[in-house]
């Protein structure tokens, strides 16, 4: 099963994603992780992603398509894959299509997290990520046991600058921007399942569950 998770910054496909993934046993692949993670070791593609995620622009399509080719091509993809935060452009999808199609792999649906910027604003500016082991809090929803500091590593907990009020607003009116002609492209093909992201996460988690039976037959 292959599924692409669509949607802003802060619309929850991510802690769906990688429930989904526990369920079905299949890899929760997070491009934005992926980058991140360069970003932390200091890498060269690190160093090109760095300047573009803390200003709230997209990671040019090259490095993402790149990333992801690379990704989807080790040993644990072989039963299929949820991709969460790629693709984010037509570009990107156009090269996702034949990426799938050299591998001789089929998408089975494009699930669509629809939420308001202001509903994303109050998640992400009250999000909180560990300096050392990258772990992720909310002052609200899920606060660390000591203030500041993570539960797991014990390191300082920081409000990341892609997590600022102002760059998520950039965020998500260049997520807006992109995301219209990736969801006529799928529309087309017949692949989007649009749920409301705003709703409990619990509610979420139950119709994520029904989608991977839907899925299977689109």
């Amino acid at each position: 099963m292959i599924l692409i998770f669509l949607g802003p910054p802060g619309s929850g496909k991510g802690t769906q994603a990688k429930m989904l993934a526990e369920k079905t046993k299949i890899p929760h692949i997070s491009v934005g992780d992926i980058l991140r993670d360069e970003v932390r070791k200091g890498s060269d593609l690190g160093k090109q992603a760095k300047e573009h995620m803390e200003a709230g622009r997209l990671v040019p399509d090259e490095l993402t398509i790149e990333l992801t080719r690379q990704r989807i091509g080790q040993a644990d993809c072989i039963r299929g894959f949820i991709m969460d935060g790629f693709p984010r452009s037509l570009k990107q999808a156009v090269a996702f299509d034949k990426m799938l199609e050299e591998q001789k792999k089929n998408l089975d649906a494009v699930v669509y997290f629809n939420i308001s910027d202001e509903e994303v604003i109050e998640r992400l500016s009250g999000r909180r990520s560990c300096k050392n082991c990258g772990a992720v809090y909310h002052l609200k929803n899920l606060p660390p046991k000591v203030e500041g500091i993570c539960d797991v590593c014990g390191g300082e907990l920081y409000l990341r600058k892609d997590d600022e009020e102002s760059v998520i607003r950039t965020r998500f009116e260049v997520y807006a921007k992109s995301t219209q002609p990736l969801i006529d492209h799928y529309s087309k093909m017949g692949k989007i399942i649009e749920i409301d992201a705003a709703k409990p996460i619990e509610e979420i988690t139950a119709e994520m569950l029904k989608i991977t039976a839907i899925a299977t037959v689109l």
